[in-house]
């Protein structure tokens, strides 16, 4: 019995790769509520949206380790896998994470749900709930709407089914049961009780095109701005390494943030997304210098160094794509909004009663040449930290 035992035991991987279990006293009957939150989110239904989101742990210490960076991307892949709602590219780091997500529009996603008898709708709920639930759990859940529809309870039976639903699609959703998730199991692990992250979560609406490639970059140079590697390629826990390694989601997600086929990835988006992440002026890798070197080519200069960007921009100097890239401007985490100055308007004008009546423009400007990016937030204070 003590071998049968030590058989089944899970290791800490493992068990953040479960699926969710059965809950004691009834599922339907006491659905979780979802809080609405006091942070402003830029929210669509009507279109598909892309995102910056990221979140930091409370007291900022460097709780996450290699088995807790794995624990989370697992647990990301999962929820992915369940809500519909994408995973472009991302970085888990010692403190905190950065994901760049693509809400598709829900109404299209969620036909598929809504066509046909009643029988027909749940079964393939059922099927959609296998992504994230234990077969214990979906036994429970179909015994409970059996329960409803003999007794007649149609209010309750459609309230719960349309609890399932809601969290499809939501970026609110999303992100609030992936940091709960990854909060329990870490507690677990370590022992601990109470909250692990410091707030709710950052978002920045961010436009298609050449602002969802420059916050992807943002993004995957995080390990190189924190000077964990010289090469993103050498961080396992960012998107452009995970397509580097032959995951095949990693990959058609950069062929999303590139516009371009899936296909394509061997011939042109690998290196068009390297191009991206090292265009001039950043420093690079002993390892592409030395590979430049056997070509008998000669290596891209040394980059600016962070310190110097920052003096460059607090004198109001703009700098390269590359150049702003090394730094930590937080636009690309506080901005709300990035994208062209048609797109910041845009957005500007349908949330137009969320502002003060003085403000006659939604567009900021960022210091870089070029690009034509605008954000939607005033950044005054430490902006470029």
């Amino acid at each position: 019995m003590a071998q049968q035992k030590e058989k089944l035991e899970l290791t800490d991987l493992e068990k953040a790769d479960c699926l969710t279990g059965k809950m004691i006293g009834g599922i339907a009957l006491k659905a979780p509520g979802w809080g609405s939150g006091k942070r402003r989110r830029f929210v669509f239904d009507d279109r598909d949206c892309y995102y910056h989101t990221m979140s930091r742990v409370a007291g900022g210490e460097m709780l996450f380790g290699d088995v807790e960076k794995e624990a989370f991307r697992k647990l990301m892949r999962r929820m992915e896998r369940f809500s519909g709602v994408e995973v472009l590219t991302y970085a888990v780091m010692g403190n905190h994470f950065h994901l760049l997500l693509r809400v598709p529009e829900r109404t299209k996603f969620l036909r598929k749900f809504e066509n046909g008898t009643k029988e027909e709708r749940e079964a393939r709920l059922f099927a959609h709930l296998k992504l994230l639930y234990s077969r214990a759990y979906l036994l429970q859940l179909e015994a409970e709407l059996a329960v409803m529809t003999e007794k007649g309870m149609d209010e309750l039976y459609e309230k719960t089914i349309q609890g399932y639903l809601d969290r499809l699609c939501s970026l609110t959703h999303f992100m609030k049961e992936l940091k709960e998730r990854f909060s329990r199991w870490f507690n677990k692990r370590h022992g601990r009780r109470g909250t692990l992250w410091q707030d709710r979560y950052r978002s920045v609406l961010v436009e298609d095109g050449e602002a969802l490639r420059t916050m992807a970059a943002y993004i995957d140079l995080n390990p190189v701005r924190a000077g964990l590697v010289d090469d993103p390629k050498d961080y396992r826990w960012c998107g452009y390494s995970e397509a580097l390694g032959g995951s095949k989601r990693a990959r058609r997600a950069l062929c999303v943030i590139m516009g371009m086929t899936v296909a394509s990835w061997e011939g042109l988006v690998r290196e068009a997304y390297r191009r991206l992440l090292f265009e001039e002026g950043i420093e690079a890798g002993e390892e592409v210098k030395k590979q430049e070197k056997r070509q008998g080519r000669k290596h891209r200069r040394r980059g600016i160094k962070r310190k110097k960007a920052l003096a460059e921009l607090r004198e109001g100097k703009v700098l390269s794509t590359a150049d702003l890239l090394q730094c930590r401007v937080r636009y690309f985490s506080d901005g709300l909004v990035l994208g062209s100055r048609d797109f910041v308007e845009k957005v500007f004008r349908e949330k137009r009663e969320w502002f003060g009546a003085k403000r006659k423009m939604g567009a900021r400007g960022l210091p870089v040449k070029g690009k034509g990016l605008f954000s939607l937030s005033s950044l005054k204070v430490n902006a470029l930290e």
